[in-house]
């Protein structure tokens, strides 16, 4: 069993807990409510609960039961691997782990075939997952192998001091050659399954600075700081410059595309064991017609 410990914040318990990215919220909620989170020593069974501010809140994490997820031998990409961590590259249209209506086919059941352990501590079906793609964006993912290194890996990440860049292709022509969004994302009031701009959202910013200008749309690289869910398709949707290939956040009109136009290609971070900074790069699709990256 792994202990967690958190000081309270007054923001609600399942928000408190997943925080620094080594819990999914639901996850964390399931915690909850099955007993494993106490509050200065009691126990606390609701999700919505807020502890007083400075409180001191434990999670019991349970060893990881075997994985329901079943190993696939479906073809992946592995750029590099040890004893610790795996670097991966997802391919478009993949969706990273199970859940209703995807129950297989995904890059979790690729990693229990081609990898030799995966970390319990984020669920049964999340093994290893230290973060996400979309379904459509491509590109590279982090993976970790014990729980010491994905709860490390997951707090370089909520610390941002893992650098994490993306192509995009967007609709458009650029005003200016860079710049910056900084704006809070959270769930959508009028569709649920849709992030928003919100005030009362979590702090977002992407850095982004134009690569190539075409005539009806623009290469970017994007440097994502903070990874709110769907946030490079929310940020530019935004400032009415939308990801092309996009179902979700386009609009009608925009230039056709063969596929969501984001790939991650580059991702730094400092090995947990080793001490030693490392990056990697995956070029994108050749649609995108990028640069080659180093």
């Amino acid at each position: 069993m792994r202990v967690l410990e958190y000081t309270a914040d007054g923001s609600r318990l399942d928000v408190l807990l997943s925080q620094d990215g080594v819990l999914s919220r639901s996850r964390a909620a399931e915690l909850i409510k099955g007993g494993a989170v106490t509050v200065d020593g009691r126990a606390e069974g609701k999700p919505s609960a807020k502890p007083a501010p400075g409180a001191l809140v434990r999670v019991e994490v349970p060893e990881p039961r075997p994985a329901q997820a079943e190993a696939q031998d479906i073809p992946l990409k592995i750029l590099y691997q040890d004893a610790h961590l795996a670097v991966v590259v997802k391919p478009c249209g993949m969706v990273v782990h199970p859940a209703a209506g995807n129950p297989d086919g995904t890059l979790v059941n690729a990693l229990l075939y081609h990898l030799d352990q995966l970390s319990g501590i984020g669920g049964e079906l999340r093994p290893g997952i230290v973060h996400r793609l979309d379904k459509d964006t491509s590109g590279l993912l982090l993976v970790a192998k014990d729980d010491e290194t994905h709860q490390a890996l997951s707090a370089q990440l909520s610390a941002r001091q893992m650098e994490k860049h993306y192509f995009a292709v967007v609709a458009g022509v650029m005003k200016e050659r860079a710049g910056v969004i900084d704006a809070p994302i959270g769930r959508s009031h009028a569709d649920r399954k849709k992030m928003a701009i919100d005030p009362n959202g979590r702090p977002s910013r992407t850095e982004w600075q134009v690569v190539r200008q075409d005539a009806d749309r623009a290469l970017l690289d994007v440097h994502l700081i903070t990874g709110r869910t769907h946030q490079i398709r929310v940020h530019m949707a935004s400032i009415h410059h939308p990801v092309l290939g996009d179902p979700i956040y386009g609009t009608k009109g925009l230039p056709k595309a063969p596929r969501l136009m984001l790939h991650a290609y580059s991702l730094s971070f400092t090995h947990p064991a080793t001490g030693e900074r490392m990056r990697f790069t995956a070029p994108p699709d050749a649609c995108f017609h990028a640069p080659e990256v180093e």
